[in-house]
């Protein structure tokens, strides 16, 4: 490591503290790209980030807590880029689509919402899942209320619920549309086009009927 790592490594100021969270957030989003969540240790993201395992661990107690940290940040950047959208209001499927598509371009959101049930919420103390889900949840509300800006007849619960949904169709579509290497293969073949998952294609579409679903439920 070179000296001004070295440097880096012994600073303190709050400035410098906050700079070196946001490179084991870096080392994390670069990891995913090749990597599944289950294959990153903290070692590696302490490799990666050019770190010692106990410098990370100083930040973040566990890899676990490093991923959530990285989803709720992601989660929001989306939120913000969808409140400077111009997608047009008042039309669920256009919603739907957009929301979607826009998913669609940002794999480490939607790898961490899949990993989230059967990886990273096992096995941790209660008080680091309360402190995400928290935060989650804070990320949800203000999903629910940019839903309910471009769709005013839809109220605050079922833009909640929504949000929700959207989550879990997140989480079940993304390792279909993205299977292993050797399934990748077998899928190219022409006779099984229609096992592959187009997954914004799909994403859109359930989004779609599972927002008129609920809409259709809360007016029976």
């Amino acid at each position: 490591m070179d000296d001004t790592a070295t440097a880096f490594l012994r600073a303190r100021s709050p400035e410098q503290r906050e700079v070196r969270r946001r490179t084991i957030l870096a080392a994390a989003e670069t990891l995913l790209e090749t990597h599944p969540v289950g294959d990153i240790s903290l070692r590696e993201l302490a490799r990666t980030a050019e770190l010692s395992k106990t410098n990370v661990t100083r930040y973040f107690a566990t890899r676990e807590a490093v991923f959530f940290a990285l989803l709720n940040e992601r989660f929001a950047a989306w939120i913000d880029e969808l409140t400077a959208s111009g997608v047009g209001a008042g039309r669920y499927d256009a919603v739907a689509k957009h929301v979607g598509e826009s998913l669609a371009a940002r794999s480490t959101l939607c790898k961490l919402w899949a990993s989230l049930g059967n990886e990273l919420e096992r096995n941790i103390p209660a008080d680091a899942i309360v402190a995400f889900k928290t935060e989650h949840t804070r990320n949800q509300v203000a999903l629910a209320t940019w839903v309910v800006q471009r769709l005013p007849t839809l109220d605050e619960d079922a833009a909640r619920e929504w949000v929700q949904m959207l989550i879990l169709l997140v989480a079940g579509l993304w390792p279909f549309a993205h299977p292993s290497p050797s399934l990748a293969e077998t899928l190219v073949r022409p006779e099984h086009a229609s096992l592959r998952v187009d997954f914004p294609k799909r994403l859109s579409r359930a989004l779609t009927v599972s927002l008129l679903g609920i809409v259709a439920a809360r007016t029976t």
